[in-house]
């Protein structure tokens, strides 16, 4: 776990302010500031090396879909599974270390300079917690909003789905505070997750309700 400094929690309080003072201009991974905007440009150096497309997830998803309050302290993407050992060895001598492999946890590698870490979610991976897998795999980055070699968000149906297959208590309240910001397309998102798998839905259904009732 991170120690949280001063420094460090000013640094957070900053970025804060400034994330929501831009949050009408930015738009693509690459307009963040400071130091995360450039671990996205490194990161975009790797995919061009290798030609690869890649979506970001995560909290930084979130706050771009909507829930401005969230932040978070790495970055998570998601590769192609074919693609997966040679982002890696192109990341090793491309400003990042590859951190040592944690069995049941994603692939990490740190930035040298800024040092946040990036998750690396490969498609075909699994969601959930060991007591509670998700029933369906990762998708490919194209299916979930991916353009380019460049780093592009992930779209907000595929961010629901991912967020639904985790199932941790904080993905949950991501779902509920990103459908208060959307309620215009709930209908939309639950048409889309009734062709990935029933057990999303009804899921679904119960994070809307506890976001309507909370704006009661």
């Amino acid at each position: 776990m991170n120690e949280l400094t001063l420094e460090a929690l000013k640094e957070r309080l900053e970025l804060g302010e400034e994330l929501l003072a831009a949050k009408d201009t930015m738009f693509e991974p690459q307009d963040l500031p400071g130091r995360y905007g450039r671990v996205v440009k490194a990161i975009d150096a790797v995919l061009q090396a290798i030609r690869c497309e890649a979506v970001m997830a995560g909290g930084w998803a979130v706050r771009r879909h909507g829930f401005f309050a969230r932040m978070t302290q790495d970055i998570d993407i998601v590769l192609p599974s074919g693609r997966f050992d040679e982002f890696l060895r192109a990341a090793s001598v491309s400003g990042f270390t590859v951190l040592s492999e944690v069995p049941g946890r994603w692939r990490k590698v740190q930035h040298k300079e800024t040092h946040i870490q990036v998750d690396i979610l490969p498609e075909g991976g699994r969601l959930g917690t060991r007591s509670n897998l998700a029933p369906t795999t990762i998708p490919h980055p194209s299916a979930l909003g991916a353009s380019g070699s460049v780093l592009r968000y992930i779209n907000l149906p595929r961010l629901i789905e991912l967020k639904l297959a985790a199932g941790r208590p904080r993905d949950e309240a991501d779902v509920a505070e990103l459908m208060r910001a959307h309620s215009d397309q709930v209908d939309a998102i639950r048409k889309h997750l009734a062709t990935v798998h029933p057990r999303y839905v009804e899921h679904f259904d119960h994070l809307v309700e506890r976001a309507r009732e909370q704006e009661d």
